[in-house]
C-alpha cells in the first residue's frame, strides 16, 4: 500500500502561505487607514467599518485561492 503525503503537505503548506498573506495584507490595510480600525469595529460598534473589513478579507482570500489553484 502505498500512501502519499505529499497532497496533504502542500495543502498545509499553501493554507499556511495563504493566511500569512492575509494577515500581511489586513496589517498593510491598518497602517494605511486614519483610524484604528479594530478599536472602531469592537469599542464603537461601527457597522460599516465591520462590513467593509469583512468584504475586504473575503475579497483578498478569493485573490489568494485563486493564485494557489492557478
Amino acid at each position: 500500500m502505498d500512501i502519499s503525503f505529499t497532497p496533504v503537505l502542500n495543502s498545509v503548506l499553501f493554507s499556511a502561505i495563504g493566511f500569512a498573506i492575509l494577515l500581511l495584507a489586513y496589517f498593510v490595510i491598518e497602517k494605511i487607514t486614519p483610524e484604528n480600525t479594530w478599536k472602531e469595529i469592537v469599542q464603537k460598534n461601527n457597522t460599516a467599518v465591520a462590513i467593509v473589513f469583512a468584504a475586504f478579507i473575503i475579497g483578498i482570500s478569493m485573490i489568494i485561492s485563486a493564485a494557489i489553484h492557478g
